[in-house]
Order: C-alpha cells, then sequence, then structure tokens
C-alpha cells in the first residue's frame, strides 16, 4: 500500500464543500433550527456553543471560543412533535429550545483539525461521529458571511460518506479485500436490526426511528410470514417531508407510511385517511397548527415555489423540500455479494447502509458504512 496514502490530510476531503452554517445551541428555539433546516436545503445543522468574551467565569483563555456541540435534522422535530406532550399543541413545541430535540448521544459531532490524518478521522467515525467538523482553508478574495464564522474561521464538516467516496477512489491499494464477499469479512450486523411489521402502526415505530437515526441506517418493514422484507422507514426520507408527516406516523400502519412518505407524493386516499384518523382521534387542531406554522416560519413563495417548501399535489399535507430525496424502496444486497460492489450501491443511492437479504428476500442482516469503514481502518493499520 501507497505508503503517501497514510499521509493524506482531511483537508482534501474539504475541497469544494459549501461553509457549515450554525446556530446557537443556548439561544436558538426548535422553529429556528427547522427554518434554518428549509432555507438551507441541509440535511442537518450544526448547533454551536460559544464562551462569551463577557461572560462571567469562561474559562481562562477559551473567551470567545465556539465549539459545534451536536446538530438537529427534521426527523428529531418530527419525533419530537409526535411525543404525547406536543399533541396538543405543536405550535408551543416549536417554541421549546433547540436541546430539547438534539440527539441523545455524545460525541455524534467532533472537532478535528485539517491537517489530521484520513486514520485520525476513520478512528473518530468509529469511535461514534457521525460529523467531523474541519476549519476550512481560506479563500483569496472572499468575504465569509457572519453566520457561517466561529474563532474568524469558517467549517466544513465530513460525513462517513465523504470518506468512503473518499476510500473507494484508491479502493485498487486494498487489493484483493474490496473482492472479498461481506459475508468472509464479518461485518454483517444481524443483531441490532430495527424492524417493523407492514401492518404495524407506524406510531410504534417512534422509538426505533430516533435510535435509527443514531445509527445511521433505517426501520425496516418486513411481512408478517417470513420475515421478508418490503421496505423501509428512513430518517432520510421523512427529513425531506415537511412538518405534515407527523400526522401520517401518528395515524397510518407501518405499510401505509411507507406509501405516503414516497418520493412521488402521497397518494390522495392516504392524505384523505390521516384526515380521518385525526378527527377520529381529536387531533384536527394538530394538523392545523402545524399548517400555520409552517405558513408562519418558511420563506414565501417570492423566493421559491410551492413544490419546494412543503406545498404537495394534495395542498399544503405531504409535501418535500427543495433537497434530495429518494424512494423508500429498501437498497439490498446479498451475503455473498462483495465489499466494492456494496460500496458503489450504497454511494449510488446516498444512504450509509444496505440490507443484507437471502434468496427469498428475508433479512438476514445489515451492512453500513461504520462496518466497512473498520475493514479498511485494519489494513491501514496494519502498514501505518
Amino acid at each position: 500500500m501507497a505508503v503517501g496514502f497514510l499521509a493524506n490530510e482531511v483537508s482534501e476531503l474539504c475541497l469544494g464543500k459549501p461553509a457549515l452554517r450554525c446556530l446557537s445551541a443556548a439561544a436558538a428555539t426548535v422553529g429556528d433550527a427547522l427554518s434554518a433546516l428549509r432555507r438551507s436545503g441541509d440535511a442537518a445543522v450544526g448547533l454551536w456553543s460559544c464562551c462569551d468574551d463577557d461572560a462571567d467565569g469562561a474559562p481562562s483563555g477559551e473567551a470567545g471560543r465556539c465549539v459545534c456541540v451536536g446538530k438537529v435534522c427534521t426527523v428529531d422535530i418530527v419525533c419530537f412533535l409526535c411525543r404525547e406532550e406536543n399533541l396538543a399543541d405543536p405550535a408551543a413545541a416549536l417554541r421549546s429550545k433547540v436541546a430539547a430535540v438534539v440527539p441523545k448521544g455524545g460525541g455524534l459531532v467532533r472537532h478535528l483539525e485539517p491537517h489530521a490524518s484520513l486514520l485520525d478521522a476513520i478512528e473518530l467515525i468509529l469511535e461514534g461521529a457521525q460529523n467531523l467538523v474541519v476549519p476550512m482553508r481560506s479563500r483569496k478574495g472572499t468575504a465569509p458571511r457572519k453566520n457561517i464564522l466561529h474563532n474568524h474561521r469558517e467549517y466544513c464538516w465530513l460525513t462517513l460518506e465523504d470518506i468512503v467516496r473518499y476510500l473507494l477512489n484508491f479502493i485498487n491499494l486494498f487489493a484483493p479485500t474490496p473482492a472479498l464477499p461481506i459475508n468472509s469479512l464479518g461485518i454483517i450486523d444481524t443483531d441490532s436490526i430495527l424492524a417493523v411489521h407492514y401492518y404495524d402502526p407506524a406510531a410504534s415505530a417512534l422509538q426505533l426511528i430516533p435510535e435509527s437515526n443514531l445509527k445511521q441506517t433505517a426501520v425496516a418493514i418486513v411481512d408478517d410470514d417470513g420475515g421478508q422484507l418490503i421496505g423501509e422507514i428512513s430518517p432520510l426520507t421523512l427529513s425531506a417531508c415537511d412538518l405534515t408527516v407527523a400526522a401520517a406516523v401518528l395515524t397510518l400502519s407501518a405499510g401505509d407510511l411507507m406509501a405516503y412518505i414516497d418520493c412521488g407524493g402521497p397518494p390522495d386516499d392516504l392524505v384523505r385517511l390521516v384526515k380521518e384518523r385525526l378527527e377520529e382521534k381529536n387531533l384536527v387542531t394538530f394538523l392545523e397548527s402545524l399548517d400555520e406554522e409552517l405558513a408562519f416560519s418558511l420563506p414565501s413563495a417570492s423566493s421559491s415555489s410551492d413544490e419546494e417548501f412543503g406545498c404537495g399535489k394534495s395542498g399544503r399535507i405531504g409535501g418535500y423540500s427543495a433537497r434530495m430525496v429518494r424512494r423508500s424502496e429498501a437498497i439490498m444486497c446479498y451475503p455473498s455479494s462483495s465489499l466494492v460492489a456494496v460500496m458503489i450501491q450504497a454511494l449510488a443511492h446516498r444512504v450509509s447502509y444496505v440490507w443484507v437479504v437471502e434468496e427469498d428476500r428475508s433479512l438476514a442482516g445489515i451492512v453500513t458504512f461504520r462496518s466497512m469503514l473498520r475493514v479498511f481502518h485494519e489494513r491501514l493499520k496494519s502498514v501505518s
């Protein structure tokens, strides 16, 4: 393996990356986070904690220092609104401090200097980090915007996808490992699969969706008989919907929710079914309140089209944001699939996992970017 590859710095992965937009972890509300996500079209927004220059008790030498302490995505907000205590007044819930929706689990966001090695980045990922915050090299002739400037520097963040995509460019250096079947590499997870049955209430997945978001996977939907994989409830797809998808989660079956969040837009009959069941549960005001909040918090029609910000073919309910969305069809491979084939498959579909199924489509496990990185980490450590 080329020695030079081990010396590659993470700054190489930052080329062309946009500057990270951020919110104050102390001052921002859940509604602020929602507005920031909708304006930017980003999958997540970073939360920053700063030691104020004038703050009493700021640690010595820490005054003015800012640290990214977490991130929030739309699915965090959707699950928050589905909590029992927030059903009566979702507008009030959106006025809560953003800390209420921050995923529980330390170390999801870690800082890394641009001169750090690729191996350093992989090790932080294997320790549990989802995003690596890296200072960007200054660009001549450009003035950074205030809302993306911390410690007088601009930052970007790197994801598992960025690192796996970068490794794919040098895949020949790891031969013959990439050509080996995944069942020979010990990377198929068979123990911690998150799944619900097709006819289960979608609300039964409310505990699993945040967990799948932390694991950067999804909740599998399987049939009641043979455990065959039918589809999935993906945090990524849920994050592409507007907040009214919370009403669908509360009222539909898992199978119907899968159809509802499909990128083609929810069928009219499911939209009607959601409204009928909200009436049965005395939750009509829940949807009305979300509609009002969306109309208030999202950018005006003069700056974006209705389709971009939440008005699907059936009106406000069931809309999608402007960023890329994908279908709720599960991405699958077989135990005999090669590592490189599964890498390419995941990257092509912009997911960080691939379901593993047997020939009859029965669910056998899941392979994640993190488990793939363990394989490459072992190879890199062996020659470092």
